[in-house]
């Protein structure tokens, strides 16, 4: 005869943790301004009508969205999500406002194979390069650095195109101060920017552009930031130029013992690519591996 009591038991434990959990969406989108103190009765009185969960019950009574209920759990559960034009940061930023989309579950995956192949063994520091501009790189880099840091790792996301930067653009940051500055001497590690409202991403923007960026990035000076940050961050991923406008990424990728490539269909000719393959592992660095954008 105990065994129903223990089955009621647990029953009413796991009411209780739903009706807590199902307490904590109604939080987040009060606070959001999604519901009013007004519509909680509604929602409430709905809820234990149908035996459905808070969010259900809202949505059916019109008040939210499906959207609106997944962004709660996220909030929920620590994985920020932003709304269309909030903090202003790039559309490019898909990780950030179009989480449940099938490119940005191919982001993941991604991220997924580099735990495996590359972080997973022990490095933190992964330079991301491409055959030619437009493939794709920067844009990749950035939701990259975004997922990783969705996943709580400490993840620094580092702007080493001294040619043509991109990642201030991306996410909206001044781009007076960065790794140039670092690099000469002129400033140290208090310009890596953490990034609101994802609070285990940090951002090195490129700085100035220099004159002279291939000595700088060939520097041992180059070689000590990076170990010291190694210490600081989980994740350290390293955005270069174009491999056939200069060897900076290569550069890089000897500093970081791998390369991933970005090329892009129907824009990368395979040659490029394949002479790039050869630039990076010529050295001894690790083809980490390749993606085809074909967005």
């Amino acid at each position: 005869m105990e065994l129903p009591q223990k089955i009621s038991s647990v029953a009413s434990l796991d009411s209780e943790r739903r009706g807590a959990r199902d307490l904590r969406i109604g939080q987040v989108l009060l606070e959001s301004g999604k519901i009013t103190e007004g519509d909680i009765d509604r929602i409430v009185s709905l809820q234990l009508e149908k035996g459905v969960r808070f969010g259900e019950a809202a949505k059916e009574l019109g008040l939210v969205t499906e959207v609106d209920i997944q962004r709660a759990v996220a909030k929920q559960f620590d994985y920020p999500v932003l709304q269309p034009g909030e903090m202003n940061f790039s559309s490019d930023l898909i990780t950030a406002y179009q989480p449940y989309t099938e490119q940005v579950e191919a982001i993941r995956a991604i991220r997924s194979q580099l735990i495996m192949r590359w972080f997973g063994n022990g490095r933190q520091a992964l330079c991301l390069t491409a055959p030619s501009r437009n493939t794709g790189c920067s844009y990749l880099a950035a939701n990259l650095a975004v997922v990783f840091s969705q996943l709580h790792q400490k993840t620094l996301l580092v702007d080493a195109d001294l040619r043509d930067p991109r990642q201030h653009e991306i996410f909206r940051l001044p781009n007076k101060l960065g790794l140039t500055e670092i690099l000469s001497g002129r400033t140290n590690q208090a310009e890596i920017v953490r990034v609101q409202p994802f609070e285990n991403l940090s951002i090195l923007t490129a700085g100035n552009l220099p004159p002279n960026p291939q000595e700088l990035l060939s520097q041992q000076k180059f070689h000590d930031l990076l170990a010291v940050l190694a210490e600081r961050f989980d994740v350290i991923l390293i955005d270069t130029p174009p491999a056939d406008e200069n060897s900076d990424s290569q550069t890089v990728a000897i500093k970081t013992g791998g390369a991933l490539m970005v090329v892009r269909d129907n824009r990368t000719h395979l040659k490029s690519a394949l002479r790039l393959r050869d630039m990076i592992m010529g050295p001894g660095c690790e083809l980490v591996g390749t993606v085809l954008n074909n967005h």
